[in-house]
C-alpha cells in the first residue's frame, strides 16, 4: 500500500471511532446542589448514553443517571431549568420500595419504573415529589466526573 492510501485508511478508521464514541458518550454539566457533595455546580460528567429498546447494561441501584424532563401531558412533569436532571437511582424495577415511600402504594418498584433521589435531600427535587419515573426517561448513566 502506498503511504497516502495508508493515511487515508487510518483517517477513515479514526473518524469512525470518533463517530461511534459520540453516539455512545456525552458530556453533561452539573447545575444545582442536588447531588452535592459528590457533584457540584460546574462539574462535568461523562455519560454513557442509553438507547431505549436496545440490549445493553441496564440501570442498577446506586447508578447516577441523567433523566430527560417530561412536559405537560407526557406523564410525570419535572419542573424547572434545564432539559436534563441528574439523580441517583435509589431503587429499580423489582427492588423493594424504600422506607418513607409507602404512599406510592407499591411494595416493589414495578417493571419499567425507578425511584430517583438527589444526594443532597434538602436541595433536591426528586421521587419524593415526582413519584416513580418511567425508565424511558433515562438518557444515560454517569461513568465518571471529568474535573477533579
Amino acid at each position: 500500500m502506498t503511504p497516502v492510501l495508508l493515511v487515508l485508511l487510518a483517517s477513515a478508521l479514526g473518524g469512525g471511532v470518533v463517530m461511534a464514541a459520540r453516539r455512545t458518550l456525552r458530556v453533561v454539566e452539573v447545575h444545582g446542589e442536588s447531588m452535592a457533595p459528590g457533584l457540584r455546580p460546574g462539574d462535568r460528567v461523562l455519560v454513557r448514553r442509553l438507547r431505549q429498546g436496545r440490549p445493553g447494561r441496564r440501570v442498577r441501584r446506586g447508578d447516577i443517571v441523567v433523566i430527560s424532563r417530561v412536559g405537560p401531558g407526557e406523564g410525570v412533569a419535572l419542573g424547572g431549568g434545564t432539559n436534563l436532571v441528574i439523580k441517583r437511582a435509589a431503587a429499580v424495577a423489582g427492588d423493594p420500595i424504600p422506607p418513607g415511600f409507602e404512599a406510592l402504594g407499591e411494595a416493589r418498584v414495578p417493571p419499567g419504573r425507578l425511584l430517583v433521589l438527589g444526594d443532597n435531600p434538602s436541595r433536591s427535587t426528586d421521587s419524593r415529589q415526582w413519584g416513580l419515573l418511567p425508565e424511558s426517561r433515562i438518557t444515560g448513566v454517569v461513568l465518571r466526573r471529568m474535573n477533579a
